[in-house]
């Protein structure tokens, strides 16, 4: 899942004055991403902690795989012996080659002899059924070795498919994040017993942040994506900071005003959400409240 839209610069001016005056009302939010086990086995090491961050691909856990790994190494040897076993055609029917080759020169000898008297045709026409005898053997043996040859192929085959799953199982006992971000909760310990699905923690891109906001349906007309707005962070207090904000999305249906939410039209009961994306400068945080000045 990915925040829509492009992040714009931020503005570290404080907004001054007692009452500010917005359009629109919401809170911060990112993409957050829930990583779950994808293996089944105890959890050997997850050095992680709520707050820091991770890189996406880079292992920071790893689940119990001795199992999956000697599976694996059987297999690799059955396929080894399986190929070992493989008949090699060529040698196998040389001996058979060979013969025929020898037969058709003595032929070729009795064949001139019969010519001047000294064969009978008789010994020609056992030569030549001996010969026919011979491509026989060779043509039965050539299918029965290229069978089994193909046989023996095809169970290779089915094992590499079967060392590649293993290969893919092992990969899935690595724990890494799918992106960049920051560890929001951490679900797991090393030591406890992991299951498909079961969370292991949640990461968000804190870098890529949006305010959700409502707008009635009146201030649709203008707004329009792309457009730079100003978004004011509220941190409580005095403290409030203005960025820059880019409309990244607009929701095409409307929606009852959240109870949390201030439109301005307060008369108005169905407003329409809209994204404004922000780039953070490390202030911004999940759930903060905001407001934009169109």
């Amino acid at each position: 899942m990915k925040v829509a839209g492009y992040v714009a610069m931020a503005m570290l001016v404080v907004s001054c004055g007692n009452e500010t005056e917005f359009d629109a009302q919401g809170t911060f939010e990112a993409t957050e991403i829930v990583v779950s086990a994808e293996a089944v086995g105890k959890i050997l090491n997850f050095e992680v902690e709520e707050g820091v961050e991770v890189i996406a691909g880079k292992m920071i856990g790893e689940i119990d795989g001795v199992q999956l790994h000697l599976q694996r190494k059987q297999l690799v040897a059955q396929q080894s012996a399986l190929l070992n076993s493989r008949p090699d055609v060529k040698k196998q029917v040389a001996s058979l080659k060979e013969q025929i080759s020898k037969q058709k020169s003595e032929l070729l000898r009795v064949e001139n002899m019969l010519r001047d008297g000294a064969a009978t045709q008789k010994q020609r026409d056992d030569i030549d059924a001996h010969i026919r005898v011979l491509e026989g053997q060779l043509e039965a043996a050539l299918s029965t070795l290229v069978k089994n040859a193909a046989s023996l192929d095809n169970s290779s085959s089915a094992m590499e498919a079967q060392i590649d799953a293993l290969d893919d199982r092992i990969a899935k006992c690595s724990i890494a994040s799918p992106i960049n971000g920051t560890v929001l909760v951490k679900y797991a310990e090393a030591g406890e017993f992991a299951t498909v699905g079961k969370p292991l923690m949640k990461v968000a891109d804190m870098e890529k942040i949006y305010l959700r906001a409502y707008f009635t349906s009146d201030q649709l007309a203008d707004i329009h994506l792309g457009d730079t707005v100003t978004v004011v962070a509220d941190f409580g207090g005095d403290k409030r900071y203005d960025y820059e904000g880019r409309v990244s999305w607009i929701a095409s249906e409307g929606e009852f005003t959240p109870k949390t939410i201030q439109t301005k039209d307060s008369r108005a009961n169905l407003v329409y959400a809209v994204k404004i994306a922000v780039k953070n400068d490390g202030r911004l945080k999940i759930g903060l409240a905001g407001e934009v000045n169109l």
